[in-house]
């Protein structure tokens, strides 16, 4: 694999000579959004150690891309076992965390809301628990969702000091994963009560989309899903608008984050949104007849029976990740479609995804 560390200049936001060599805990990585950072940081020359539950779907981007070659050290288990959490942290000697593991599914919530509670809640605390424990870490990425707002339903966006809360048990999962994120920065992880100073910040992402999503109860794996099976694609929520983002645009958020805290610390230890331009804030049923327009074939309808309460209208405002990281959103909404797209025809034609997966990023590199 080509090691983008290696290149001269590097990106006006990602810095690939920051990441070479670092040492990195990842949990969740398995996941979506975990198996691509993999890939990035890997790519850039980190050390990386993952610590999550074996794949959750099959096919999965983490076993078609052999991710666990990528890694220095592979665990599978549970974020809520502390025991093992705390002992993995200690042998990996990180110096930088990203924390994914979760139950990110709305109606999955719904169905299991104690797991939802224990896993994002309590396994914040966990995770948090053996960071303080562990002398090497310098900076803590918490990433958990836009949901965590508390959602009015209004046309601007939320900023990082509006209030949060919740109505589903994962959107109040998060914000609680919030409150314990915020709690233990100013109660341990500062300098100033008498602490070691580790810069924890948390970070909320929009609707993230991108190949390799198998998950269910997601649009755009159920749209594909649909397409590849002949099938009518059927929508639940047609008018909800949702800030929409290739996967690629938030885990750029976290990487630039990650470093800033890594460097300059307290600066940087607090909460920040990374979302899509405005413009690609779009309903769902704006996603699907795109989707339909580039694929020949595809054709769509609208399930209008009784479904659990979703949020209607939810934008982010990035302002302050723009003004203070520098950190801008590169891909639009039909751009993104069209790397999915891309990557799903491969995925057909039965070529080396990771292959493709890399190409993609170095053509986000490129686009910074």
């Amino acid at each position: 694999m080509e090691n983008l560390g290696q290149k001269d200049g590097g990106s006006k936001m990602i810095n690939p000579h920051f990441w070479n060599g670092k040492k990195v805990f990842i949990t969740g990585h398995t996941g979506f959004k975990g198996s691509w950072l993999c890939l990035w940081l890997s790519s850039m020359g980190a050390e990386i150690t993952g610590y999550s539950l074996e794949p959750s779907t099959s096919p999965s981007l983490f076993e078609l891309c052999n991710i666990n070659e990528l890694l220095k050290k592979n665990i599978y288990a549970d974020i809520r076992d502390s025991q093992l959490l705390n002992a993995a942290m200690q042998q990996a000697q990180p110096e930088i965390v990203i924390h994914m593991a979760a139950q990110p599914l709305v109606r999955e919530s719904y169905k299991n809301p104690v797991e939802t509670y224990e896993v994002n809640v309590m396994g914040t605390v966990n995770l948090l628990e053996a960071v303080r424990n562990c002398n090497s870490v310098v900076s803590v990425v918490n990433v958990t969702t836009d949901k965590c707002y508390e959602n009015k339903e209004w046309h601007w966006g939320y900023r990082e000091n509006e209030p949060l809360g919740g109505y589903d048990p994962y959107s109040s999962s998060k914000a609680c994963s919030e409150l314990v994120t915020s709690a233990y920065r100013n109660s341990f992880l500062n300098k100033q009560i008498g602490g070691r100073m580790i810069a924890l910040a948390s970070a909320r992402a929009g609707n993230v989309i991108g190949g390799g999503d198998w998950a269910a109860d997601r649009l755009v794996p159920d749209i594909i899903r649909s397409v590849l099976s002949n099938q009518k694609i059927i929508i639940r929520n047609p008018f909800s608008i949702r800030p929409w983002q290739h996967v690629l645009e938030p885990l750029s958020g976290y990487l630039v984050l990650a470093e800033k805290l890594y460097q300059k610390g307290e600066q940087y230890a607090s909460a920040w949104n990374f979302g899509p331009s405005d413009t690609d804030a779009k309903p769902v049923e704006w996603i699907v007849q795109e989707i339909c327009r580039k694929w020949e074939g595809a054709s769509y309808e609208i399930d209008s029976s009784i479904h659990p309460h979703e949020a209607q209208y939810l934008k982010l405002d990035c302002s302050k990740a723009a003004a203070e990281l520098n950190w801008h959103p590169r891909w639009n909404l039909s751009q993104a479609i069209d790397k999915i797209i891309e990557f799903t025809n491969a995925y057909q034609e039965e070529k080396q995804i990771k292959e493709v997966c890399i190409r993609q990023i170095q053509d986000y590199q490129r686009s910074i």
